[in-house]
């Protein structure tokens, strides 16, 4: 039995005005008695009618509805949204005499899970709508918007009915073998559809990598041995005095964090300790938070003191940040300049001296710029280039059980597998348990 759900739509706050959905079989008829003004069950859908909410014969706030009818509807229930004055205490009294009248409060992400779960939007849409709400820049909202428009939908469905076109021919070969009219799938047929396939997934898979930077944002972080500058760099970059500085190398001794926007890239900073030895048991966990933070990024910004020769723990840094999407920054130009390395980029943080320059150079490193959102092939998020790359790993399979001349009906299971794995980019074949995950992520009301 579907239950009769409800939830603030907008932020807990003060603020002009606030929305409370309600959502389900009775939701209409439920608002309507503690509504005075026009008979909420009587009225079209899609139409906004005035009146007050009442508790008993207390007027709790004078309010708006808009009625819903479903199927037509975001969720595809009768949805009746109440829009009230903004603040906290107005928002939970109505809230409260709504559970006290046959609701109850909707769990995080439940009218997006009902949206998908009654086929008014697939699982890249309703992932499409938070990014939305989360966009940090153009790029990312347009790219939000196009999916939640269906181009990813559109786009996994065109590889689907691809492979399920194979496996139509290969399941006419083997259960009507007599069939005279089917084309014959041998090995010679099937590497060239196979091949294409993969030049294809190969790049989606290389625009999802920057997509998922331009929409997610870029997880960067600031390394250096102490006192080379890094602290100042972050200030700089955010223009505030976010982190400590001082003279005194190891100030630094946590995880200082800030986002900046240039352009259409959106960093997510992460300012830490200086990474060298030391047998100060706090400093030891700031260096130990450091290294992990390395690990997960992104982006590294890799500070070096330009002005004194480069020492052994400069040279550790350079090679252990090596194997990621890196910019050395020569720090303290101004101060003189000490040492020359190729594709380093000479600052001074103090002099306020190279964020043009720093800028010009992270829209390259990250390749963000070349992303052509029109064109709609990408992904959006780890989830959806996971599942992607598990198709091209299936289809890759394929491709050598052809090469190795394996039976026909081996080599379709792979390719099944890549149906299925495609499937569940757009919730087509997604276990339950994976979907109620994914919805608790979203917010309360959403």
């Amino acid at each position: 039995m579907v239950e009769n759900i409800c939830a603030p739509a907008t932020a807990y706050g003060t603020a002009a005005l606030a929305i409370i959905r309600c959502s389900g079989p009775d939701a209409i008829r439920l608002v309507n008695a503690i509504f005075e003004g026009k008979d909420l069950t009587k009225v079209p859908t899609h139409t906004i009618h005035y009146g007050y909410i009442m508790d008993g014969t207390e007027k709790i706030d004078e309010v708006l509805c808009n009625v819903f009818i479903g199927p037509k509807s975001f969720d595809g229930e009768n949805i009746v949204e109440i829009n009230c004055h903004g603040g906290i205490l107005v928002t939970n009294r109505i809230v409260s005499v709504l559970l006290k009248n046959g609701f109850r409060l909707a769990e995080p992400g439940e009218f997006s899970k009902r949206a998908y779960l009654n086929k008014k939007i697939d699982l890249t849409q309703a992932e499409a709508i938070m990014d939305i709400i989360h966009a940090e820049n153009k790029l990312a909202l347009q790219a939000s918007q196009n999916s939640l428009r269906k181009s990813t939908t559109n786009l996994i469905k065109n590889f689907r009915d691809e492979v399920l076109d194979v496996l139509a021919k290969i399941e006419v070969n083997i259960d009507y073998p007599e069939y005279e009219d089917s084309i014959e799938v041998t090995h010679q047929v099937l590497e060239p559809i196979l091949n294409s396939l993969l030049e294809d997934m190969k790049e989606i898979l290389k625009n999802s990598k920057i997509s998922k930077l331009a929409i997610h944002g870029i997880k960067t972080v600031i390394v250096g041995k102490p006192n080379v500058g890094k602290s100042s760099l972050l200030n700089f970059l955010l223009e505030e005095e976010k982190a400590i500085v001082t003279d005194i190398p190891g100030t630094t001794r946590d995880l200082v964090e800030g986002a900046l926007t240039i352009g259409n890239l959106t960093l997510h900073l992460m300012d830490t300790a200086g990474i060298h030895s030391s047998n100060d048991i706090v400093e030891k966990i700031g260096i130990e938070k450091s290294n992990q933070a390395l690990e997960d990024a992104d982006l590294v910004l890799l500070v070096l003191d330009v002005s004194k020769p480069l020492e052994e723990e400069d040279r550790f840094l350079i090679n252990i940040t090596n194997h990621k999407p890196r910019i050395i920054i020569g720090n303290k130009k101004d101060c003189g300049i000490s040492w020359e390395l190729e594709h380093v980029l000479l600052m001074s943080v103090k002099e306020k001296q190279g964020l043009e320059e720093l800028s010009k150079e992270l829209l390259k490193v990250t390749s963000v710029e070349t992303l052509n959102i029109d064109e709609g092939k990408y992904l959006a998020n780890e989830r959806q280039i996971h599942l992607m790359e598990k198709a091209y790993h299936a289809i890759e399979q394929a491709l050598l059980g052809c090469e190795q001349e394996q039976d026909i009906d081996l080599i379709e299971i792979d390719i099944k597998q890549a149906f299925d794995d495609l499937g569940a980019i757009t919730g087509d074949s997604t276990p339950e348990e994976l979907i109620t995950a994914l919805f608790t992520k979203f917010c309360l009301g959403k």
